[in-house]
């Protein structure tokens, strides 16, 4: 089924239903977007015949997070509200999908797309593709709840100090990348996996990930939502705008 013109969901295959987020030039989704994947990916997790999902991306990256130009034409605070919320929304939605969610990336996966991978049951990578926070750099913060659940922690605090990347060989010395393939290969490696999860019986695949996340040592919302706290305080005193007009001024906005 269609859900928008940047978020589409297949028939489910076989117990795998998977959602794809498709918004050139790099996939940085403005508030309605990230509601939109919410909304999908919810939609899969409560469909009885799906017992894993699959979220990928088409284009040139997996996700660039959120989508800046949106924030910039907003002279008030409406679009940053709107941009927590979705974002919020979405990362929620990938913890408490009822069945695992594998995440296939490729290129890059940054910002928000740390949040979706962070929150994912499992991760595949194509051999290109690269996670990092580059928050401060764009005038924000976030989502180091979400990479802390995919490095050490002081790697953690390092790259989110330094804006830097880490490879997808890197995540998988780190045992959070569960297999880095080809480019070419990246779709049918992560439909496998989600096939041999899927072959598990439903009802008890459900109880699992219900359990899974009761004994999670973090409590990722709460964590995410204090951090969008310091990114709304960034905003109210103009430093966020400041950092955003100096990459402006650079010509180094990517979004």
């Amino acid at each position: 089924m269609s859900v928008s013109t940047s978020v589409t969901t297949s028939v489910p295959d076989d117990g795998v239903t998977v959602v794809t987020v498709d918004r050139p030039p790099a996939n940085a989704l403005p508030a309605q977007g990230w509601f939109e994947l919410a909304d999908a990916v919810r939609a899969a997790g409560r469909d009885p015949a799906t017992r894993c999902v699959v979220l990928t991306a088409e284009g040139r990256g997996f996700n660039a997070g959120v989508d800046i130009k949106e924030l910039r034409r907003d002279r008030g605070h409406s679009a940053l509200l709107g941009a927590n919320r979705g974002c919020y929304a979405a990362f929620r939605a990938v913890y408490e999908c009822e069945v695992p969610v594998v995440a296939a990336v490729h290129g890059f996966c940054l910002g928000g797309g740390i949040g979706l991978v962070g929150n994912a049951d499992a991760i595949v990578a194509s051999e290109d593709a690269t996670f990092g926070l580059p928050e401060l750099d764009r005038g924000a913060l976030g989502a180091a709840t979400h990479l802390a659940r995919l490095v050490p922690q002081h790697l953690m605090r390092t790259l989110y100090y330094t804006s830097r990347t880490v490879t997808a060989a890197e995540l998988h010395a780190h045992g959070s990348v569960w297999r880095v393939v080809p480019r070419a290969e990246l779709r049918e490696a992560a439909l496998a996996l989600a096939h041999e999860i899927a072959h598990k019986d439903g009802t008890l695949l459900r109880l699992a990930k219900a359990a899974i996340n009761g004994i999670d040592p973090v409590d990722v919302h709460r964590s995410y939502r204090f951090e969008q706290g310091f990114t709304f305080e960034a905003n109210l005193s103009g430093l966020a705008g400041r950092i955003r007009g100096d990459v402006d001024a650079r010509g180094e906005d990517g979004t």
